[in-house]
């Protein structure tokens, strides 16, 4: 027996595929054996330590291919494997009827079944059925001498014996997959959210003071309005005073700037404590409390790297990299240089006790309610590091969410992913034009990537102004909005520069004009050019429709326009598909006809359909699978359509 071709499996089985509570797993195999028996084969899964499989019979396909799909339970990991064997009684009972057809002596075939049946008597008696046992033994009796021949058929050829065989299958030469598969199933949040980044120092709107959390709190509400549902915090510990970096990324601060907050550490305390200036630990429990009970979650950065005052330098020198003249190395990204910052060394002598400690201030922050962090650069620490310690956190806690803020190669970036990371940065902040865009997102959303990669589609960061926004006004970013928050499940913007479409860059470069990374900004969240209520509207319309926060990936449609990308988005357990059309040039009105594949989506194309649009509210009345679409960037970038279907009369219209 051979089972081969196991699908879905990453790296062969070395690293887990991904999903999230009660999402299903669809399993497939190439299952065959030599000759020409009958086979049959099961599925079977269950939770990572549990004593019982649950089996789930395998559909036979055309090309020796079996199919079989279960839904994945709570947080945790769980496993899955293939059983197959030769299903004796189908394969008799096959070339029975090709006999009985041919008009052939099947007399001694009859005997033959009678064995087979009474074979699964006996097991239905092991198995404590006698009642079954009881009934195949009366088909035994039917299928031997006196019986009539023509009675002796009927019996063999009854579906009422075929079925009561199959629950009782010869299973004791079986052959299973050499290993079981894993499922790493994380909680709902790992799979979809609208993340909001902002700093809580720059909250106080009153004064040029540092904000605390308790100005956050208001910072809270307004970002609720907007319908996010994680907002992330940059690091929130000490800041270092050596080497700090002044506004503009300037290599020396003046009196009152405050330093980059990912230069962690001072006298004050590390990566365990709350810079002074942001409030105390009293404050933020408050802070996160009010987050909860306005539906929002806090995420935390976390940097493993250290100012020089950090207490880490001073109680774990040999956690350091030492240069040949004594010094610790401080990071560099050439031509960029970090002196603000140290490197820990992670394959140090003492790499045992650091990577402890390092794990300890996951636990630490997880005590105090904060369950899903974004990780800085995670693709400059060592892999083995990731897998290990993701395994320990999540061992513990199930619910720990963890973004991986890694831009850099594909194959260091999807690592990441396999080796634990529930959510990944991507290379979306540069993907601009439609063949780009299309392109890229059917890479994620095909399997093998989408198995364990899960996309957080940022439109900005602090750290990354695109060009596309520093050129494309205040449709631009429109436009990147609505291509982030609803290309894939989970999305996020840095504000509130965005919505207050900052576009100012340092010249020459995707860095921000004073950025907030280096100095304390004072926000018009009142402004009426800000795109709030626009965000508003997005993530209303994600809350309200599945198949744009949970359902599979973007299906692209053909428009004869190569500045308007189209796209369908599908939820199964929603029946339901949104489809986008988006103006990808935030300075001219472009227009185009609209290809739709009618009969994947369920429409008759010999009658009316209404293209209701979820952004603007109007609706439009098509017929046929082409129709006009025109977009003019200074009123509406996109269209969010769902479409309804089976015109009764003028203003009456059935959902699609």
């Amino acid at each position: 027996m051979v089972i081969g071709a196991v699908e879905p499996i990453v790296d062969g089985g070395r690293f887990p595929i991904k999903r999230v509570s009660g999402q299903s797993v669809s399993v497939r195999a190439v299952v065959f054996t030599e000759g020409h028996d009958r086979l049959r084969a099961v599925l079977r899964h269950r939770a990572q330590g549990e004593a019982e499989w649950t089996e789930v019979e395998m559909s036979s396909l055309p090309n020796d291919r079996f199919e079989a799909t279960f839904h994945v339970g709570p947080p945790g990991s769980h496993e899955y494997e293939v059983e197959a064997w030769v299903d004796s009684f189908a394969t008799w009972r096959s070339g029975l009827d090709k006999k009985v057809d041919a008009g052939v002596d099947v007399s001694v075939e009859l005997l033959e079944g009678a064995g087979l049946v009474e074979a699964a008597a006996r097991r239905a008696s092991a198995a404590g059925q006698d009642s079954e046992r009881r009934w195949l033994d009366d088909r035994v009796r039917s299928l031997r001498p006196p019986q009539e021949p023509g009675r002796r058929i009927a019996t063999a050829q009854s579906e009422d014996l075929a079925r009561a065989v199959e629950r009782h299958p010869d299973r004791s030469n079986a052959a299973r997959m050499e290993r079981a598969l894993s499922v790493q199933v994380e909680r709902e949040r790992a799979g979809t959210g609208a993340w909001y980044e902002f700093f809580p120092r720059s909250t106080d709107a009153g004064s040029d003071t540092h904000g605390t959390f308790r100005d956050g709190e208001t910072r809270l509400e307004y970002v609720a309005r907007m319908g996010f549902d994680v907002v992330y915090l940059p690091p929130i510990h000490p800041i270092g005073r050596t080497h700090r970096k002044g506004r503009n990324n300037a290599t020396t601060a003046e009196a009152g700037d405050p330093g980059s907050p990912w230069a962690i550490g001072s006298r004050e305390g590390g990566h365990k404590s709350i810079h002074p200036e942001l409030g105390t630990f009293e404050d933020f429990d408050r802070f996160v409390a009010r987050a909860r009970d306005l539906g929002i979650e806090i995420a935390l950065d976390v940097a493993f790297q250290c100012s020089p005052d950090h207490p880490y330098v001073r109680e774990h020198p040999q956690w350091f990299r030492r240069r040949p003249d004594g010094s610790i190395q401080y990071a560099e990204n050439p031509p960029k240089k970090y002196q603000d910052i140290y490197p820990l060394d992670f394959e140090c002598e003492d790499w045992r006790a650091l990577w402890d400690e390092l794990a300890s201030v996951f636990f630490f922050w997880i005590e105090r309610g904060v369950t899903i962090f974004r990780v800085d650069n995670p693709h400059t620490k060592p892999f083995a590091f990731w897998e290990w310690v993701i395994r320990e956190v999540r061992g513990r806690h199930p619910e720990a969410v963890f973004l991986a803020e890694a831009f850099t190669r594909p194959a260091v970036m999807q690592h990441l992913a396999k080796a634990g990371f529930s959510q990944s940065y991507t290379y979306f902040t540069w993907r601009n034009t439609k063949a780009e865009i299309q392109a890229y997102f059917r890479e994620l959303s095909s399997s093998p990537v989408s198995d364990y990669m899960r996309p957080n589609l940022f439109a900005n960061t602090p750290d990354i102004l695109p060009e596309y926004l520093q050129s494309g006004r205040r449709a631009a970013f429109q436009v990147r909005a609505t291509l982030a928050a609803l290309l894939a499940n989970t999305w996020g913007v840095y504000g509130p520069p965005f919505e207050l479409c900052l576009s100012r860059a340092r010249q020459g470069s995707e860095d921000y004009e004073d950025s907030e990374k280096y100095e304390i900004r004072r926000w018009t969240l009142d402004d009426p050019w800000s795109l709030a209520p626009y965000l508003e509207s997005l993530n209303e319309i994600r809350r309200a429709h599945p198949a744009l926060r949970e359902g599979d990936g973007p299906v692209f449609y053909e428009v004869d326009n190569r500045d308007i990308l189209a796209f369908g988005r599908h939820a199964d357990a929603a029946d339901e598909t949104i489809v986008v059309v988006v103006n990808l040039d935030p300075h001219h009105t472009q227009s185009g006809w609209l290809s739709l594949p009618l009969d994947d989506l369920g429409i008759d194309g010999d009658r009316p359909f209404q293209a209701h649009d979820l952004l603007g509210g109007e609706r439009y009345l098509w017929q046929g699978s082409t129709n006009f679409v025109e977009l003019n960037p200074e009123r509406a970038p996109a269209h969010v359509f769902r479409l309804r279907r089976r015109v009764r009369s003028e203003n009456d219209f059935d959902y699609f």
